[in-house]
């Protein structure tokens, strides 16, 4: 006995900002036939979490908290009438877009379906990805876990904190803590720079004296049972401790802020190419995998600052996944993208470019590799610069920007386009 398939033109993997943005934007191009399936009992994705305002200034022009920018998205959902499942966990993703997930509900289903988003977030870096030396104590939570302890369950980890690394989640919990009565000690970074934005840097750890310690790390964590300390030292060019720096803190509590991660094992069971640098799918300007009518968009596509581009980014995917549903795909001429000097994981990474008309343009994101000021962000090809643009500060805790014109992008078809940050300005 054959297993039945549920047929679904479009089925969407999580029900985060960028799942529901991607599916209400497919649901307004004439998608009818469209299922979110998310694994949490909820819809919102981590944005339940961040009870913390400064989301939407770019997309409503207005301060909202996580769950108020969530709610937004849910109740627009709730109102095209586009199906989500909740509970449902997705187990398998086959190239021939059949997918297989679990609930309580329903219990083992298999979809089949004529296109997929994958919109599955990021997760964080544990502490074993770090080798930290010491011992192994309680006291010792990623900060994502921190914040869903203080924010959804009530609970406080601890009173005296230490946070390792300086990205925007642990920036935000060093204020979270502060408010809720813990004493923060010191946010510590391996890096000469911070990984966070700017705002959160005077926000969270100056408006409240919290020391940030650049180009430091951990280097000891002491305690049994429950953490007591851990020691800092001063690193040098090469990353690694310098002898004679040490100095220990006394807490009970360490918060890891080292990275987030695309989810990709579904990715990867489905056969989708996934870049080295970003370690998420790689995709064209229409953000479509390698495998045609698998697209992605949000974290698990790259990790953002701002759910504002998140929203806005997985808005386009869906836009484009009712374009492969519809089967408008002009003829094209692919043009390949590439990192150049100072750029790290520019998204989109090939472009194809309609061999007719242009009419659309292209936003390229990326991060710079260091810190650079009056700087350049370049746009070229093999044989001319495109585009040469001013900007004041450029810094890998913040993503940038660039965009190329339906005009500037007809002249880069077929060809290779580099992204560069030059001191001076390139071409005419």
């Amino acid at each position: 006995m054959s297993e039945q398939r549920i047929p679904v033109d479009l089925l969407i993997v999580g029900a985060g900002p960028a799942g529901l943005a991607a599916a209400i934007a497919a649901k307004q191009a004439g998608v009818m036939n469209l299922v979110v399936l998310e694994r949490e009992d909820e819809q919102g994705g981590i944005l339940n979490q961040c009870i913390h305002n400064g989301f939407g200034l770019h997309r409503f022009k207005e301060e909202l908290t996580g769950p108020e920018y969530a709610l937004r998205d849910i109740r627009m959902a709730r109102d095209l009438n586009i199906t989500v499942h909740c509970g449902t966990t997705v187990l398998d993703i086959t190239r021939d877009k059949q997918v297989t997930a679990v609930s309580r509900e329903f219990g083992l289903q298999v979809y089949q379906a004529r296109a997929i988003i994958l919109a599955m977030g990021c997760r964080e870096r544990p502490r074993g990805a770090l080798a930290i030396p010491g011992t192994r104590p309680a006291g010792v939570f990623s900060a994502g876990t921190a914040q869903k302890l203080v924010n959804m369950a009530g609970l406080m980890p601890g009173r005296r904190v230490v946070i390792l690394g300086s990205g925007d989640i642990g920036l935000i919990m060093a204020r979270r803590m502060t408010l809720q009565g813990a004493k923060v000690l010191a946010c510590v970074e391996l890096m000469p720079y911070s990984s966070g934005l700017n705002r959160n840097i005077v926000q969270c750890l100056q408006d409240y004296d919290i020391p940030l310690l650049l180009s430091h790390t951990v280097v000891d964590i002491q305690g049994r049972e429950r953490l007591t300390g851990v020691t800092v030292a001063r690193v040098g060019e090469d990353r690694l401790p310098i002898p004679g720096t040490e100095q220990a803190y006394e807490c009970d509590t360490l918060l890891l802020s080292v990275g987030l991660i695309p989810e990709n094992e579904l990715s990867l069971s489905a056969g989708v190419r996934l870049s080295p640098v970003t370690q998420g799918p790689t995709v064209n300007n229409r953000y479509e995998t390698n495998i045609r009518g698998i697209f992605a968009c949000g974290n698990v596509l790259h990790v953002h600052d701002l759910v504002d581009d998140v929203s806005q980014e997985s808005m386009q995917a869906g836009q484009s996944a009712a374009a492969y549903l519809r089967d408008e795909r002009p003829p094209f001429l692919r043009a390949q993208v590439k990192d150049g000097q100072g750029v790290r994981g520019t998204v989109p990474q090939r472009l194809d470019v309609p061999q007719g008309e242009v009419t659309a343009p292209v936003t390229f994101m990326f991060r710079p590799d260091a810190v650079y000021q009056n700087h350049f962000v370049t746009i070229r090809t093999d044989n001319e610069v495109l585009l040469s643009q001013k900007r004041l500060i450029l810094t890998p805790g913040e993503m940038a920007q660039a965009t190329l014109s339906p005009q500037l992008l007809a002249q880069a078809r077929g060809k290779t386009i580099t992204l560069e940050i030059t001191k001076e300005k390139q071409g005419q």
